[in-house]
């Protein structure tokens, strides 16, 4: 019999809510979906350390269930501890792991035991009649705090803009967790900031705190004035073939130390990312929402710098020359008006 690629638990194990991220792996030796029980049937489904170098959303759940220890929860909560092994080594990902928020239903990836594990915790989501669903994340790079989401139905905005005003709408890259429970419930992905800052930990409690007190969404549409959407226009990636440094000279891309300054500004066209010094390699790869090459639409080489030649608003740019080469180096973003009529998400 082939044992299950993650575990499921109807209770907290004993010491999880005094433990650290780094020495979770003691108690769950695996991924783990933990139910439990609250007033409300129809579970909020949180997941956590889906990458294993942001302990944020661990450190704002334990906290959520210290609060809740000695009483009755609001709502039913379903938990996923996702990449413990990662968490335990306070990296990314391990060398040979896929990210685990590119394995989920929707994927592009190809089969592995980890993308089945992700259908399978979906599965047992959908069984359950989930509510809503939030992924908590922290960002390498200098970032304000957002919510991300894939629909522009009422329900997820209104998921969004309770976390505040900043709401960025994704469709690539794909297999990501919030994507996938799109299709069952409202979802959204929360940016938290950098690891390690207590303003994040505060946030992402209060928000999870808020949405265990929800018992339906409103039904009006969110005022346009409580609200600043940006769409993802395109994700930018490295080349494969490209050397790039933010500190050495001997590589193909030297791309500029005060990068990450330029997230959620929006830049004028002209602007220098860096200096490509082997002008015959194409530093970036941009892609759209459809996996097409756009490239020549937002970057152009002249004489060796490396320049935007449209205006833009990037985001999750990082100084981390192992998040860029892991994932991506930024995406790129335009204003987006709000939708005139949003649909509340079907039962």
């Amino acid at each position: 019999m082939t044992e299950p690629l993650f575990d499921q638990l109807q209770a907290l194990p004993t010491g999880l809510l005094e433990t650290d991220t780094r020495q979770l792996r003691n108690l769950l030796p695996k991924p783990t979906l933990v139910h439990l029980p609250g007033k409300l049937a129809e579970p909020l489904f949180i997941s956590v350390l889906l990458h294993g170098n942001e302990p944020t959303g661990f450190l704002a759940l334990q906290r959520l269930l210290s609060k809740y220890q000695n009483r009755e929860l609001p709502r039913s909560l379903s938990l996923f501890f996702g990449n413990i092994d990662a968490a335990a080594e306070n990296v990314r990902r391990l060398a040979q792991q896929p990210d685990y928020n590119r394995i989920w239903p929707g994927t592009e990836l190809p089969a592995s035991p980890e993308t089945r594990m992700a259908a399978e915790v979906f599965e047992a989501m959908r069984a359950r009649h989930v509510f809503a669903s939030i992924d908590v994340h922290n960002n390498t790079g200098l970032n304000p705090h957002y919510a991300c989401v894939n629909r522009l139905d009422n329900d997820f905005l209104q998921l969004a803009a309770l976390f505040g005003r900043l709401v960025v709408y994704f469709k690539r890259p794909t297999g990501v967790q919030s994507a996938a429970f799109a299709a069952i419930c409202p979802s959204v992905t929360l940016e938290c900031g950098r690891p390690g800052q207590q303003h994040g930990v505060d946030h992402a409690f209060e928000f999870l705190d808020s949405c265990l007190h929800l018992s339906q969404f409103p039904a009006q549409p969110v005022p346009a004035r409580d609200i600043d959407l940006f769409h993802t226009v395109a994700q930018v990636k490295v080349a494969d073939a490209v050397s790039f440094s933010f500190t050495r000279s001997d590589c193909d891309l030297l791309l500029n130390a005060d990068l990450e300054r330029m997230n959620f500004t929006e830049i004028a066209p002209g602007t220098v990312l860096g200096k490509a010094l082997h002008a015959a390699l194409p530093p970036l790869l941009a892609e759209d929402e459809q996996g097409n090459d756009v490239t020549d639409r937002f970057f152009e080489l002249n004489q060796g710098n490396l320049r935007i030649t449209r205006p833009t608003m990037p985001s999750m740019l990082t100084l981390d020359e192992r998040v860029i080469s892991q994932d991506c180096l930024c995406y790129l973003m335009e204003r987006f008006p709000l939708p005139e009529h949003q649909e509340s998400q079907p039962a």
